[in-house]
Order: C-alpha cells, then structure tokens, then sequence
C-alpha cells in the first residue's frame, strides 16, 4: 500500500503554526535520519535535543492516516515537530523512504512451529507481551461467556499502616499549604492518586489487598478532615473517586457474608461521620452479581427496566459502567453486549460489536440506537480500526447530523478519511462542517481546496456563517480570512470594538486599512493612545507611541499633514513632562 497523499495544507491543518515553523527547521537540517515502510505503517527515526533518537510511527489505510505517533513528551495541540519533519520528507523526498516487509509477510515465511517457536522467545524476552497475547487472542477468539469459578477468598498481603500515615500526612501538609494562603487544591490530586493504586490492584485480580487500602484511605481522611475543612477544602472529587473504587473492588472480591456484613456497617458509619454518600459502592455490596434484575440480564433477557427494579437511581450509568470495566476485563464479551443494551450504554455497546468484528450488527444496531455524535464517533473510529473503511465513513457522516460536543473533530475526521477514500464530495461537505464548527483560515483554505468549481458559491456561505458568528474567540480566523478575500470593512468591523489586549491583531488590520479607511484608524487608534497617556502609567507609554504612529501614518495618507502636526505639538503641551514618552517620540520619529 502506498503513502496516503499528503499537502502542505494539510500538515499545517495539523500543527500549530510554531510547531510547522520548528518542523520544517528540523527537515532542513536532515534531523530525520531513516525512513522505513512496512506495509501500512512507516517508521522514522528523527534527531532531536536528547541523545538519544525520537521514534515516529504513522500508520495509514486506504482513508489516510489513522494514527500518528512520537515517542517524544510533546503534549499540546497538533503535531509535534518530529511528525512534521517526517511528513515533509515524505512530501518533498519520498525517494528516501525504504521499503521493508510487512510482518504478515515475515510471518508467511514460519510454518506453524516456527511461529509459535517465534512468539515464545519473544515472550521470554520481554514477559509482559503474554498479557498482551492473551488479550488478542480472548479478542480475536470471542470465546462463549462462561460463568466464572468461585475463588476463595484471599488473603492480603498489604500494610494499611503506611498508607493511612500517607494520608494523614497529606492533609497535615494541606493545613501548612492554606496557612501560608495558597489557594490551590493541594489535596485531592494526591488522595486519588492513592486511590489509582488500589484500583490498579483490583484490575490485577487483588481486589482484598484494594479492599485493605481502600479502608486506609477512607479512615485517614475521615480522622483527619476537620482541620483542613477549617480552611474550606472539600472532598467532593474525592468521594466520587472513593464511590467508584470501592464499587469496583466489591464486584470483584469473593466476601463472605460476614464481611459483606462487616463492610455495609462500615461504610454506612463513615458516610455518617463524614457527611458524604457512599449509596453507590453500598448498593454493589447489596446487589453483587446475584440481584435478579442483573441476572435476567446478563442470560439475555434484555426489557426497558434494565438491570434495575423499579427507580434507577442517579448513580445508575456510573454503576454500569463499572459492571462492564469487569465484564470486558473477564471477556465475558456476550454479557457485556446483554449489559450494555440493557442500560443504555449505546457507546460501549456499539463498540463492543465492533471490537469483536461484527461490523453488520454493529452498523445496523447504530442505525435504530445512535443519538450523539460522540457515539458516532467512537464507533467509526473502531470500525476503522477493524479495517471496515465505508462502514465507518457512513457511520461518521450520520455523527455530523447528530449532536454532541465533538462535532468539529468528528467533521475533521471524516473529511480527512472520506478524501482518503476518494469520496471528494463527501470530504468538501465534513470539511465545511468542521469549518462551521469552529472556524479557522486552515480549514476555510481546506474547503476551497475541495471545492473545486463549486468554491464560488460555497464561499458566499462561509463568508456569510463567519460575520454573523460574534465570538470574540475567532476574531483571528476573521481577520485571517477577511483580508485574504479583501474585505477590509469587514477585518475593520472584527477589530473596532475589541480592547487593547487584542492590540496586535488590530495593528494588523490598521496597515492593511490606512490606504483603504484611514480615517477609521485616526478615529480608532488616537483615543487608544489618549487613554494610555491619561492613566499615566510609564511601563504602557511603548504602546501608545505604537498607536501614534499608525494615526499618524493615516494622517499623511490623507494629506492632513498639518493635522497630524496640530495633535502632536497639543500632545506635547498636555505630556511633555513624562520624559519617557518623550524619548519614545523621538526614538520613532514622531517628535
């Protein structure tokens, strides 16, 4: 398979313009040592400020790239630089790349033994890869949902001592922290850290050692909350991260029900003494995985009460959800789908059936139950990562009439795989979407690029969404686009209100506008200088002078030489004792 086409255009639709500006610095240099290509996958290795190399890994089908990847910390919005030097090579250089085989045609020349031989010395090598076959192949099997073997309960292995010293320390540092008058939060963010760890540990089929720690955690803050709530902290977050951890170790602990006893008395004193509600981990201990409800359920006896008899309380999805965390991580894939359908959990379950290769289940089950455009998403991603490409174009293109929050990255989405797919005229109507959706000067040149003959009439309605959109958020991408087509009244009209935090963004707009409106840069840049000088503040005199030079510019484009004189020498009698402002007329002429 070959490199997906790639633009200029749309590497810059996925990089801030510094990190274009870094990357394309990074390809000039040659940072972006190998290229290898395997099949849909390139791997490159780029040169960056460690020792040692940045390792890049896009991977492609037949609608583009599906994922892209660096081994770099980069964490902000778009690409990072190594991604963009890669891309760029493989614009301008494709000749570099080197073509290796795949590993479905390195594996074709094993037979069975050998493979098997193969996989073994790679799992003694690197141990935690049996996990990760494990997996796959529970996945790629869907093996029949089994009732699952009832394991004695375990002994723990772990101290509650230190962790409810951890705690305790924690809050007692906290008390220190708010004296001093800080106002940040500096407990939660480590409280539920300690609660991540139990969680870790009922994911790896500790859930008494979870159970132990849980119980730590909870008294700690409990004994010690007094002092810090004095100083208004609250526990909030907390509570949840608590409720939604001790849910979970309950369902898949094996207690007896002397310590089912033990426990429900237990919480309900704590959720007294503390003044919180623990009702969601207390209705898990009651109900377990025997409530009646369930069980109809989980044998496939789905009907509109769910897994509930009667009021579903408010904790009701939160609860399911759990349910289906320990489903998925047992692969009891059926009853996971049974679970998810029953309570509305339209996203795991579409995606389930997805993950399992039942793509026609899955396309036909969206058609009747898909309602966000989140649940849309989330299933043409899966799809796509099950190679079933239209599938997920149609799924994606159903989201963009639905709603939801993630209707820009979804049009975004599927814009770039429809044009991967050669469907040009359904790539033109998601990327107008996205533009709609959030606009930018990117994606509004992305338009025009597919819009081909079209663009004349397209454009008139994307000119006409932008100046009815009063966002101050997108004043750039107005300016952007306004002066691309000249429509100068139009930038002027974006700027003219706009305070002078915005100041660079209308000097801009004034260059272009003092050949085409200088009055209106007279009228909107004097009173900013005026109000700056008035206040008296030094530290702003620098802008004011900004803003004298573009009046005056103005004035001389007018002919109104003498004017502009007039205002300075009146300028000078009203400031001409604040020496600095007056060493900035000088320095830029104005004097």
């Amino acid at each position: 398979m070959s490199l997906p086409n790639i633009t200029e255009a749309s590497i810059r639709s996925n990089s801030t313009a510094q990190s274009f500006e870094r990357g394309q610095t990074y390809y000039k240099q040659g940072c972006v040592s190998t290229l290898t290509l395997r099949g849909n996958t390139l791997l490159a290795e780029v040169e960056g400020s460690e020792v040692n190399s940045y390792c890049v890994a896009l991977r492609f089908d037949q609608g583009g790239f599906s994922s892209v990847q660096c081994s770099c910390p980069y964490d902000f919005e778009g690409w990072c630089k190594h991604i963009i030097a890669t891309m760029l090579v493989c614009l301008h250089e494709p000749d570099r790349i080197e073509e290796r085989p795949t590993l479905e045609q390195l594996l074709d020349r094993l037979d069975h033994l050998q493979t098997q031989r193969l996989v073994q010395s790679l799992v003694e090598e690197h141990p935690e890869l049996i996990e990760a076959v494990d997996r796959h192949v529970s996945l790629m099997t869907s093996p029949k949902p089994k009732k699952q073997p009832v394991k004695p309960p375990r002994r723990t292995t772990v101290d509650p001592a230190p962790v409810r010293r951890q705690v305790r320390q924690i809050l007692r540092d906290a008390v220190r922290y708010m004296e001093e008058g800080y106002e940040d939060d500096p407990i939660t963010e480590e409280i539920i850290s300690l609660i991540q760890h139990a969680q870790q540990l009922t994911a790896q089929d500790e859930s008494h050692n979870a159970l132990v720690i849980l119980e730590a955690i909870t008294t700690g803050c409990i004994e010690n909350w007094d002092d810090v709530e004095e100083y208004g902290a609250e526990c909030v977050d907390i509570v949840e991260a608590l409720n939604d951890a001790w849910a979970e170790a309950i369902l898949c602990a094996d207690l007896t029900e002397e310590e089912r006893v033990d426990l429900r008395v237990n919480l309900e004193v704590w959720q007294d003494e503390w003044n919180t509600d623990f009702a969601m981990c207390l209705v898990a201990l009651h109900q377990g995985w025997d409530y009646p409800p369930l069980q109809r359920v989980l044998a496939g006896n789905v009907t509109e009460g769910g897994a509930w008899e009667g009021i579903i309380p408010h904790f009701g999805d939160d609860l399911a959800k759990i349910r289906l965390q320990i489903l998925e991580r047992q692969e009891r894939y059926q009853e996971y789908l049974y679970l998810a359908e029953a309570e509305g959990q339209t996203k795991h379950y579409l995606t389930m059936l997805g993950r399992l290769g039942r793509v026609e289940e899955a396309t036909g089950a969206a058609k009747t139950q898909m309602s966000s455009a989140e649940e849309a998403f989330a299933l043409a991603q899966t799809l796509r990562e099950q190679g079933a490409l239209q599938p997920a174009l149609e799924v994606a293109q159903t989201g963009l009439s639905l709603s939801g929050r993630c209707r820009y990255e979804l049009a975004d989405w599927t814009s770039n795989l429809a044009e991967g797919l050669g469907d040009r005229q359904a790539a033109l109507n998601a990327r107008a979407i996205a533009f709609q959706a959030n606009p930018s000067f990117v994606d509004y040149r992305l338009v025009e690029e597919l819009a081909g003959e079209a663009w004349t009439t397209l454009k008139v309605d994307l000119l006409e969404s932008l100046k009815n959109n009063s966002s101050w958020r997108i004043s750039n991408t107005k300016v952007d686009i306004f002066l691309h087509e000249g429509l100068i009244d139009d930038a002027i009209a974006t700027v003219n209100d706009l305070d002078s935090y915005h100041s660079a963004l209308i000097h801009r707009v004034m260059k272009v506008a003092i050949a085409h409106n200088p009055d209106w840069v007279i009228e909107n840049a004097i009173p900013r200088a005026d109000s700056i000088l008035d206040r008296g503040k030094a530290e702003y005199y620098q802008e004011a002078v900004e803003w004298l030079k573009q009046a005056r510019a103005a004035y001389l484009e007018l002919g109104r030489q003498q004017d502009w004189l007039a205002y300075r020498n009146n300028l000078i009698q009203i400031h001409g004792k604040k020496r600095k402002f007056m060493g900035l007329m000088k320095e830029k002429g104005l004097d």
